[in-house]
């Protein structure tokens, strides 16, 4: 096999703290031998995964991933992967990773128009890049939570799914969003993925501006509920601004992620 990887930056750390908490598999929709190569780089030593490798045609779906074939209880188990959509009966389990697309030939592939990290010369943080920020998550609030000691008694019926849905909720608890041009007119808003993840995080998401609202998430600063915003010194934020409070659990400062000025001065309605 003939393939250039990259590791992401913290990854050794990752998995050496990891693998104190958890017993860890890994799972990918590739081929038998692309796993064990993956091994291979990950773990030489064999320390973390052993022979917890799951690969194509493991799985008893095709083109979805499952936890039937992992050796455990689903209420104790936790996911981390970039793609949501191969989850489909465990997306409860799941931390959602954000990419990261190193090569350029990545950022292609996913239809990305800018340029990848390799181009910029740059890379992740080792402090606070993607692995480090879930790896503070798994450790002080998860594990904890699931290990309370104030309820061990109860710890055969504890829920990893329903801890991470309390902490999850608590990102973004108390925001009241609104949409503005994020979505098709023909759309259902309630059914996108990006109105599904802000509530998630406890966001309140709401069709029609009200008094109460403190963000309005749009793409043209040119709508009617964009320029409402700037008038009632509410924040104006991109939709990134959900993603990345949702990759880096945490509620991201609004004036990181402005939104484009609008392309002319006549009012845009939505």
């Amino acid at each position: 096999m003939h393939m250039m990887t990259k590791l992401r930056p913290f990854t050794n750390t990752f998995l050496n703290e990891a693998s104190n908490l958890f017993e860890m598999y890994i799972d990918t929709m590739g081929e038998r031998a692309y796993a064990l190569d993956m091994v291979k780089l990950l773990d030489p030593g064999d320390i973390y995964f052993h022979s917890r490798v799951i690969a194509q045609g493991d799985g008893t779906q095709k083109y979805q991933k499952g936890l039937d074939v992992v050796l455990g209880q689903e209420s104790a188990v936790l996911i981390l992967d970039d793609a949501e959509a191969v989850w489909g009966k465990h997306k409860d389990n799941l931390i959602l990773m954000e990419r990261y697309h190193f090569f350029a030939s990545s950022c292609r592939q996913f239809g990305f128009n800018c340029k990848s990290l390799s181009e910029l010369r740059s890379d992740e943080s080792e402090a606070d890049g993607a692995l480090a920020t879930v790896l503070k998550i798994l450790q002080k609030m998860i594990h904890s939570l699931f290990f309370d000691p104030e309820q061990m008694e109860n710890l055969e019926h504890r829920d990893v799914r329903q801890v991470l849905i309390s902490v999850r909720k608590e990102i973004l608890k108390g925001c009241e969003v609104v949409f503005s041009r994020v979505f098709p007119t023909s759309s259902i808003a309630e059914n996108q993925q990006i109105w599904k993840m802000a509530e998630r995080l406890g966001a309140t998401c709401l069709t029609e501006l009200d008094p109460h609202v403190i963000h309005v998430v749009s793409l043209d600063a040119g709508t009617d509920k964009s320029r409402w915003a700037v008038q009632e010194n509410k924040f104006l934020v991109h939709p990134r601004w959900i993603e990345a409070s949702n990759y880096l659990w945490n509620k991201q400062p609004a004036e990181n992620f402005p939104i484009g000025q609008a392309k002319n001065k006549l009012s845009i309605h939505d």
